[in-house]
Parts: structure tokens; C-alpha cells; sequence
């Protein structure tokens, strides 16, 4: 193990502890130290930061060489304390472009649609109620689809109609208030779920037809085929995605 894999090691441990998750960090650093040990670097320079992360694998108007250096540069910093040396690629020193995807505002009628194409369509009868409860829920609470999909059945306090969301993208709890009627429509959904798993404790909400708690790829691609049967945003220039609830 060479010196810069041990100390971004180092950086990434000491980072996490503190809370931070640095997914783009936990990838990007290991191909960054290899780099350096492949030309024989003693420290990090800007150049050597600016030559691994304008490397020819992307286009430059993509957020990909701004995101290399944001992670370098993280790591430059705490380096720093480790060698002298070491040169620290200053903010805007790569442009990272962003454009926001405009999202697509869903009527009630489309989200009536789209929950009529669930109950109507998708089989087994649990998998049917799934996304379709699943969809009313993201149309009426504002949450996260991650949150939604990482929701437990102790996450509901049926007697006061409170929702605990712990898995949250910035780490942070909350509870939301629920209207009656949601709180009913989970409610029925639970008791179906509850009547198709039989004895089995359903440690996760939303469940598949299986019983297993709900992949986020599947849910995706299964809302993109509701979208399509539905005809929702036909002749739209806008194409809906199940992130857009959150509009």
C-alpha cells in the first residue's frame, strides 16, 4: 500500500466518521492516488489534479471533470497537514454546469390516472396495491422516493396519524402530519399486505409481490410503464419521472 492509498483511506474514515457520506469521494479518490502512484508524483499539484480529471472519458460540458476535482480538492485540503507540499486546486477552477431538469407538475387527474393504470394493470393483487398506494403517497406527502421505499412499518403512529421519516438525503429525521384519508389509505394497504405475507412480519412498508422490501430500479422501471399505458404527458416536451411528486 502506497502512501497516498493509505492517507485517502485515511481522509475518506475520518470524513464518514464525521457524518459525511462522500459517495462521488469513496469512487473517485481511488482512481485518483492510483494516477498519482502511476506517474511516480511525491505530492499533489494542480496540474496533476487538472491533467487526471479532464482524462478523455467524458465530454467537458458533463459535470464529470468538475466532480473529479471537487473530490481531489477535498482531499488536497486534508492533505495539507501531511506534506506541506501539497497544492490545493482552488474553486472555480472547472466550471460545473448546472441545468436542472424542468419538472413535470402532475394534475390530479394524472395522478388519479396513473393510480387507476396500477390498480388496473399490474398483478399479483399485492403489487397492484403497492404502487398504487405507493404513488398516492408521493403525490400527498412530499417525500423522497428513497424515503418512501426505506419506510418501516414502526415508521407510523396510527393513533395520531404521524409519519417518522429517518431516511432522509441529508441525514436528518422528521414527522409528518397525515391527513385522515391517507392515513386510511395506508392503512387498508397494510392490512392487504398483511393478509398476503400471512404470519410473516413485514419489517419494510412497501413490499413486492415476494414480500421483500421494494428495489428502487424496479420501481422505477415499473412507474415508467404506468406513465406510458396511462398516457400521461402525451405530446408533453416534458418527460415525467417519480421524482417530480416532490413538485
Amino acid at each position: 500500500m502506497t502512501a497516498f492509498v493509505d492517507n485517502a483511506e485515511s481522509y475518506l474514515a475520518f470524513r464518514r466518521s464525521l457524518g459525511a457520506k462522500l459517495e462521488d469521494a469513496g469512487r473517485l479518490l481511488p482512481r485518483f492516488v492510483a494516477h498519482l502512484d502511476s506517474i511516480g508524483a511525491e505530492t499533489i499539484t494542480v496540474r496533476d489534479a487538472l491533467s487526471w480529471a479532464q482524462e478523455p472519458t467524458a465530454e467537458p460540458p458533463t459535470t464529470v471533470w468538475a466532480r473529479r476535482l471537487s473530490a481531489v480538492r477535498g482531499f488536497a485540503r486534508y492533505m495539507t497537514a501531511v506534506d506541506p507540499r501539497t497544492e490545493v486546486p482552488p474553486p472555480g477552477l472547472m466550471v460545473w454546469p448546472r441545468q436542472r431538469r424542468l419538472p413535470f407538475i402532475y394534475t390530479p387527474e394524472e395522478v388519479a390516472a396513473l393510480r387507476n393504470q396500477a390498480r388496473s394493470t399490474l398483478g399479483p393483487p399485492l403489487r397492484a396495491a403497492t404502487f398504487d398506494t405507493l404513488i398516492g403517497l408521493l403525490a400527498c406527502s412530499g417525500m423522497r422516493v428513497g424515503e418512501v421505499l426505506h419506510l418501516a412499518s414502526t415508521d407510523i403512529d396510527w393513533s395520531q396519524g404521524v409519519l417518522s421519516v429517518g431516511a432522509s438525503k441529508f441525514g436528518r429525521s422528521r414527522q409528518l402530519p397525515l391527513h385522515p384519508s391517507t392515513t386510511d389509505a395506508l392503512a387498508q394497504y397494510a392490512r392487504q399486505r398483511n393478509r398476503h405475507l400471512h404470519s410473516v412480519a413485514a419489517k419494510s412498508f412497501f413490499v413486492s409481490a415476494a414480500g421483500t422490501p421494494l428495489i428502487y430500479s424496479t420501481v422505477r422501471r415499473t412507474f415508467s410503464t404506468l406513465v406510458e399505458r396511462s398516457g400521461v404527458a402525451a405530446g408533453s416536451p416534458i418527460q415525467p419521472h417519480i421524482h417530480d411528486f416532490r413538485h
